[in-house]
């Protein structure tokens, strides 16, 4: 299983590009944020890291959100594979892969693997106007929003509002 700070290093890059006051923002959007970001999740912060980060980070979103085959993550993945070696005595795998690329192929690696240990859960949130994603680790699988406080108090109070408005027409 993807361990939790893998998922949610995942988490966290996919939900880069929130709606703050009404459009769209960009954590990695600019150089300085970019390499930022890139630098405080383990990479080095370089211009070409960055930009393979992003095209996987855009990539992962339209999957997630079904408006793209997961097949489109192959391309993110050619040339890399995984190595057995043994050490102290017991047998752990190493990914091989360019440095530029580790960061983003690591993340495409936690995904494949969220989606099989726990197909269905990572998923953008219900509220329309929102680009957040969230990853669903209650039981039933009821999680509709990034977050209650936000979104879904908002979502509930639209409609509530509808079925008022409703029953007054």
């Amino acid at each position: 299983m993807a361990d939790r700070a893998a998922e949610d290093v995942l988490l966290e890059l996919l939900n880069t590009t929130p709606v703050v006051r009404g459009s769209v923002s960009d954590a990695l959007g600019t150089p300085a944020g970019g390499r930022a970001w890139v630098r405080d999740h383990g990479g080095a912060g370089a211009a070409e890291e960055v930009a393979f980060l992003v095209a996987v980070r855009d990539a992962l979103q339209d999957v997630v959100r079904r408006r793209r085959d997961p097949a489109c993550l192959d391309e993110f993945l050619r040339g890399v594979s995984r190595l057995p070696v043994i050490e102290d005595g017991g047998l752990r795998w190493v990914l091989q892969v360019p440095d530029a690329h580790r960061l983003a192929v690591e993340l495409v690696l936690t995904w494949a693997q969220v989606e099989e240990v726990r197909p269905g859960r990572l998923k953008a949130c219900g509220n329309p106007e929102c680009r957040r994603f969230l990853l669903d680790r209650s039981k039933p699988n009821s999680a509709r929003w990034c977050s209650m406080a936000e979104c879904g108090n908002r979502m509930k109070a639209r409609r509530h509002y509808q079925r008022a408005k409703g029953a007054q027409a």
